[in-house]
């Protein structure tokens, strides 16, 4: 999300680090320290559970929010991935949100859900696997490619649960979870049947200045390469103002991606709050987005 500096929290940091802490018995990430798998109870009606899943080649286990509805399954799958943050300050604090609106949308549709803490970030801890490098030369394809190796491993690590459907997952991603998710797509997996985009890209405000990007034609010019290999179905959500990725700039990437060959929904809501970033956070929002992801879900069985 962010562009070249470290600072500590500015506004991408402040919108991030929403919610909820998770309780210092829950702080460990190494293989060997806790067990991957579920760590205590399902607590309240949406059935919350810390998962401890393992990252594939590394000695990390990501901290992961599982929500359940009613019944025992098997469920279809809806996995949301949050934003990210070129500040490692910012990342350290890092505080998951449920991204209630979403979560509460797939839960009443009997979905489970599923909110990873990718490595890098908050009480998963570890190597930042994302970096995007410098603003004069960024590697999106290389952060996107990163971000997408944890939503796969999130994905495999729950689909082989007796709970969760072994297909028709749905990935979800705000900011660079979006881009990830879009690189997901860009892989084509077997047991994901849609993408939805939240607002994704990186890059966006270079030097913490609104409506500046890091090198945005290296973005448009990724965007591109993941659709060339994309055939997995994706849905993209911006506001007209957001202030990382404004609608000139969101419309050259779904273009780039959709000219390449990929299937692309591009959707411009209005402006929403003071950052249209953000909007996936917000309750007035979801009267927007709603009718959108359930006419795209629909179409895609």
């Amino acid at each position: 999300m962010m562009g070249r500096t470290g600072r500590a929290i500015t506004l991408a940091g402040a919108f991030l680090l929403f919610a909820f802490a998770l309780t210092p018995a829950w702080a460990s990430s190494e293989i060997g320290e806790q067990a991957p798998g579920p760590q205590g109870a399902e607590e309240g009606a949406m059935r919350r559970q810390l998962w401890l899943i393992p990252l594939p080649g590394e000695r990390l286990l990501m901290h992961t929010t599982v929500l359940r509805p009613p019944g025992s399954g098997p469920f279809p799958l809806a996995v949301i991935n949050h934003g990210s943050s070129q500040s490692s300050y910012s990342r350290a604090q890092f505080k998951p949100s449920l991204y209630e609106h979403v979560a509460r949308w797939f839960l009443d549709r009997g979905y489970a859900v599923v909110l990873p803490i990718r490595p890098g970030h908050g009480e998963t801890g570890g190597p930042y696997f994302e970096d995007q490098g410098r603003c004069e030369s960024p590697e999106y394809e290389k952060s996107g490619a990163a971000t997408a190796d944890s939503i796969q491993a999130a994905i495999d690590y729950l689909t082989a649960q007796p709970f969760v459907q072994k297909a028709d997952v749905v990935v979800v991603g705000q900011s660079a979870g979006g881009w990830g998710a879009l690189a997901l797509a860009s892989r084509n997996p077997a047991a994901v049947r849609a993408v939805i985009n939240f607002s994704g890209g990186r890059g966006g405000r270079a030097d913490d200045r609104p409506n500046t990007n890091c090198s945005p034609e290296r973005l448009v010019a990724a965007a591109g390469a993941f659709g060339r290999a994309a055939r997995t179905r994706t849905l993209w959500l911006y506001s007209e103002n957001d202030s990382f990725f404004a609608p000139a700039l969101s419309k050259r990437m779904a273009e780039a991606f959709r000219s390449a060959g990929g299937p692309a929904d591009y959707h411009l809501l209005p402006p929403l709050g003071a950052d249209g970033h953000v909007f996936i956070e917000r309750s007035d929002a979801a009267p927007l987005w709603s009718p959108i992801v359930e006419k795209f879900l629909s179409s895609h069985q």
